[in-house]
């Protein structure tokens, strides 16, 4: 009877963290529409920002590290 309670204990210690995670409170997913044009938006943005970055990033030299022992 004494194994079973700390089996069960440590059960019920061990799985709430798993049971916390699982759980959303209901006010994230309200008006999902907005939050999903805000979050498209955002995407287009780091986007566009990313590809202006990579233009200003300068064409490397093809680098020949046997060059000098040829």
């Amino acid at each position: 009877m004494r194994k079973l309670v700390v089996v069960l204990a440590a059960v019920a210690v061990l799985g709430a963290p798993a049971l916390a995670q699982s759980r959303v409170t209901g006010s994230r997913h309200t008006d999902n529409s907005q939050q999903t044009d805000d979050r498209k938006q955002k995407k287009a943005a780091a986007e566009k920002a990313y590809k202006d970055a990579l233009r200003t990033i300068p064409e490397q030299k093809k680098s020949d590290p046997w060059a000098k022992m040829r």
